[in-house]
């Protein structure tokens, strides 16, 4: 484990785009002679202009041989088809949802159930647990993360001691548990791959699908851990955080709109009642969204002008 304070280091070969919450980050791998580079995770489908230009500076000549996702939640993949489109690359995804790619089944992705967007794509393959990935001259082992993400991946790479560990760890805790908002439990799972990360030798920098690049892998497992212990204690408080989180990630995406329209997209959304039922059935349905928002409003993420709700 690194200690606490060290500033990250990268090697020349791994290059980060950190992106806002809205859109993952991109983790750009460049290849050797004419290998041909790699990209992990390509952001939300609203960005995928700015992803493109992005990545086309970052690649500086190179051709970009293959994309590679974490998982398939929408701000995981939503570049897929750009990028693929222009870059004339195929997409390996976990083998979870491989099916369900290849027929678009957006019930099954998650698509329909948030409300979110993904404009379609085509996997090559599924990029299967216990498989070593091979870029660079760097060999990355590819390891089940379930909790955050059923089908979830994370990659490792022991030599320079480097992980990929998308929503599974951040530097202060870990991505919405969506299986536990179906009523499933999964915070087993989580913490299994919290100890699954604990203990890999040698990790020195942790490379996260949001915020910036850490080195202090004991300080955030110790912050994911108590994060956990509560959410467990009081899975209520989970399921209100995860209606908060989804609720500011489509304010994200479209920065303003009428209070009303609000309500009609949350009406629409699937995951917003299952949500509310799971824990909140006795308060009246538009009782507790209101509450969300206030709440929203009180901590400053967002702010009503007459019929307007905004971003701040």
């Amino acid at each position: 484990m690194a200690p606490t304070g060290r500033a990250p280091t990268l090697p020349e070969d791994i290059q980060i785009l950190e992106r806002g919450w809205l859109s993952s980050n991109l983790v750009l791998m460049h290849g050797r002679g004419e290998e041909g580079a790699l990209l992990v995770d390509s952001g939300y489908c609203s960005h995928a202009e700015q992803t493109a230009t992005l990545l086309c500076s970052a690649l500086t000549g190179e051709r970009l041989r293959l994309i590679v996702n974490t998982h398939l939640h929408s701000d995981h993949c939503g570049g897929n088809a750009r990028l693929a489109a222009e870059h004339g690359c195929p997409i390996w995804i976990p083998p979870g949802e491989y099916a369900a790619v290849q027929t678009w089944d957006e019930a099954r992705l998650s698509y329909a159930l948030t409300g979110q967007r993904c404009e379609r794509f085509q996997a090559a393959r599924a990029l299967n647990p216990g498989e070593v990935m091979e870029q660079g001259g760097r060999a990355w082992q590819c390891l089940a993360a379930p909790g955050h993400d059923p089908h979830s991946l994370i990659l490792f790479e022991p030599e320079a001691g480097l992980l990929i560990s998308a929503d599974a760890l951040w530097e202060r805790g870990f991505g919405i548990v969506f299986p536990e908002l179906d009523g499933a439990p999964a915070f087993d799972e989580v913490e299994q791959t919290l100890d699954l990360i604990a203990g890999l030798e040698g990790i020195r920098c942790v490379i996260p699908g949001h915020g910036a690049v850490f080195c202090d892998v004991a300080g955030a497992l110790s912050d994911a851990r108590s994060r956990l212990a509560f959410f467990r204690s009081y899975p209520e408080r989970h399921t209100r955080h995860a209606a908060k989180a989804l609720l500011m990630f489509h304010m994200l995406e479209v920065g303003r709109c009428s209070l009303t329209e609000l309500q009609d997209w949350l009406r629409g959304t699937p995951i917003h009642h299952r949500m509310w039922r799971l824990h909140y059935a006795q308060t009246p349905l538009e009782d507790w969204t209101a509450e969300l928002l206030r709440d929203l409003a009180h901590s400053g993420a967002i702010e009503f002008s007459g019929n307007a709700v905004r971003v701040r």
